[in-house]
């Protein structure tokens, strides 16, 4: 037995990760791992023989084309999320992994998004901005004749695209007027007049899951529910029918291709179980048995993966003590194989495994919170703690693996995770509950959060807050609106003021997040109200703070604006800037850089 040994973010952040992305008819998995530095695609072989694919500038993503041997590539330029497209054969292996100039090129324009969004046989369906820079149309590409033919160009924020097997029929999902909402459109042939499905008004998640039929098509929703369920809608009759549910619980399901077969996720309060479902009823419903008790699929992890003929699904897996694994699952049978591994590398390390716990809150409903203790008890920072907000806010913190929350709990600190107001995975009422102008609720679970530090054997005025994206909102809010409890910040791409963010933001995306946030137009006294930067000068906490300088969603301004009002008060605050980085740090050798740094900061501040 190999004695487990101390450990630091670096060990961490060095374990590669994969992520599963498809799988073709022979059980061939395509995968993505970011050991070289950002997450390039690997071809598994049955037997989990790997084929290094790219070698890419940054990262990309990828998927089969039904009976094909080609690969159609999703990429980018330095995290500017203007994606492009490109093919790759592999009727012969490539002996090494190609760079960009050994992609044939299929729909590229720097200056505009492209986004697949789905592939049929001989077809690439995607969606682009290129009209106007704000709405997406919908195209499909004849890739025998590099014809292309627009599906939809009628405006709006195209979320999803389900289309049959064969035929000129799609289903769209728009974002609707409501947070985490999708009107339904119908488009029937190509090209015609969109009819709409649902209201653009009605409150209600429709997630695509694919056709089981001509007119039956699948989707994971919470029409008229707290939580959501596996339902049909028939085109035809346009009439609804429940299939599958679990009483106070999300499930969510994935579709095998023109069948009945569907591998269903039950979320147990961030830990994944997986069953398998056929639903015409030929057959009772399998168990897939994962690993250990951790996550699959979104909100963290690309979504599972059907082969074409529904004989294999490829999923992503990962936990806390398993950074990202690419499983196969027999379709058949339910029965799991690991095709790629990522647990050697931490082998020998000590891990903290996290414990689930209700905080009392302002709501009258507790707040789910993970609770990682130290794993180096006898630190200097013993009594410490790092509060971690996940970004969103419509996302949800799941026993997944974070190299940041191993890293600070290896320092000593107790690490706290919680899935405040505005989270995913808990129904409707908790993930609305943070809505436009109810914004400073989910704030106001942080003092919450920071009163009951004493039930997990903490100090209160040595605690502090981390968080990315709206997370890094929440750790800004923090330190503003409520400076007398919090020792430090690290804000990771956050959100400094509600205005500037949605003025400056791409315009594609400020429709999208004015239904989060309220709109400039009837909340702006609300949003400079509820803006950090409204409050800069209450700020005392020191704060280190990390942006790339191409990001899209969240520009670099934010921390700009920030950091300048800081430094006039002489308030200790730290900016890194990454030129090659967009939303995040998506290349190791930038991470390794920054994260040990922000660790590093925390640790003079919260020393007892």
């Amino acid at each position: 037995m190999v004695a487990l040994v101390p450990a630091d973010i670096r060990d961490f952040l060095a374990a590669p990760v994969w992520r599963a992305l498809d799988v073709d008819d022979a059980g061939r998995v395509l995968a993505g791992c970011d050991a070289p530095g950002t997450i390039q695609l690997v071809e598994l072989a049955l037997d989990g023989t790997p084929t290094w694919l790219t070698d890419l500038p940054g990262g990309c993503s990828g998927r089969y084309l039904p009976g094909e041997r080609r690969v159609v590539v999703e990429h980018d330029r330095d995290g500017d999320e203007r994606r492009q497209l490109s093919l790759l054969t592999l009727e012969e292996l490539p002996p090494a992994p190609v760079g960009l100039a050994g992609l044939e090129p299929l729909v590229r324009d720097p200056r505009s998004v492209h986004q697949l969004v789905g592939v049929r046989p001989g077809q690439v369906v995607y969606a682009t901005n290129r009209r106007n820079g704000v709405d997406f149309d919908v195209v499909i590409r004849d890739l025998r004749t590099g014809l292309e033919r627009e599906v939809y160009a009628s405006g709006g924020m195209v979320e999803e695209v389900a289309l049959p097997p064969t035929g000129e029929m799609a289903v769209l999902s728009l974002a609707a007027r409501s947070p985490m909402s999708q009107q339904l459109l119908q488009v029937d042939p190509f090209g015609s007049p969109a009819r709409g499905l649902t209201e653009a008004s009605l409150p209600a998640q429709h997630l695509f899951q694919g056709f089981a039929g001509p007119t039956r098509l699948i989707l994971t929703t919470d029409r008229d529910r707290e939580h959501t369920v596996i339902a049909e809608l028939d085109l035809a009759s346009r009439r609804w029918r429940e299939l599958i549910s679990r009483p106070g619980l999300d499930v969510s399901g994935h579709l095998a291709p023109a069948s009945s077969r569907l591998l269903l996720r039950v979320n147990q309060g961030g830990r994944a179980e997986l069953e398998l479902h056929d639903l015409d009823g030929g057959r009772a419903p399998l168990p897939v048995t994962l690993p250990g008790a951790g996550w699959v699929g979104e909100p963290t992890l690309p979504s599972p993966a059907w082969a074409p003929s529904g004989r294999w699904a490829a999923i992503s897996f990962s936990s806390p003590r398993v950074p990202g694994d690419a499983l196969r699952v027999d379709g058949l049978t339910g029965a799991v194989t690991t095709v790629a591994s990522s647990q050697g590398a931490l082998s020998a390390l000590r891990l903290s495994e996290p414990t689930m716990h209700e905080v009392p809150s302002p709501a009258g409903r507790p707040i789910p919170c993970w609770v990682y203790a130290p794993t180096s008890p006898r630190s200097k920072l013993t009594g410490s703690a790092v509060v971690v907000l996940h970004g969103g806010p419509e996302s949800q913190a799941v026993a997944s693996f974070n190299p940041v929350v191993q890293g600070l709990a290896a320092a000593g600190h107790t690490v706290l995770v919680p899935n405040v107001r505005g989270s995913t995975g808990y129904g409707r009422g908790w993930y609305s509950a943070d809505d436009g102008r109810r914004r400073m609720e989910a704030v106001a679970d942080l003092e919450a959060i920071h009163g009951w530090l004493p039930q997990v054997g903490v100090d209160p005025a040595r605690a502090a807050l981390w968080g990315g994206s709206y997370g890094g909102y929440m750790v800004l809010a923090g330190l503003a609106f409520q400076p007398q409890l919090w020792a430090a910040g690290v804000d990771i791409v956050g959100i400094s003021s509600l205005v500037s963010f949605l003025r400056n933001t791409s315009g594609y995306r400020r429709a999208a997040r004015e239904r989060e946030y309220g709109s400039l137009e009837a909340d702006l006294e609300f949003l400079e109200r509820a803006s950090p930067l409204s409050r800069a000068d209450s700020i005392r906490a020191p704060l280190f703070m990390i942006h790339g300088a191409n990001d899209p969603r969240v520009p670099l301004s934010e921390a700009e604006q920030l950091a300048g009002r800081l430094a006039e008060r002489q308030v200790e605050c730290h900016l890194l800037v990454y030129e090659d980085e967009g939303h995040g740090l998506a290349r190791r050798r930038n991470r390794l850089d920054a994260l040990p740094r922000a660790l590093e900061f925390l640790a003079r501040h919260l020393s007892g």
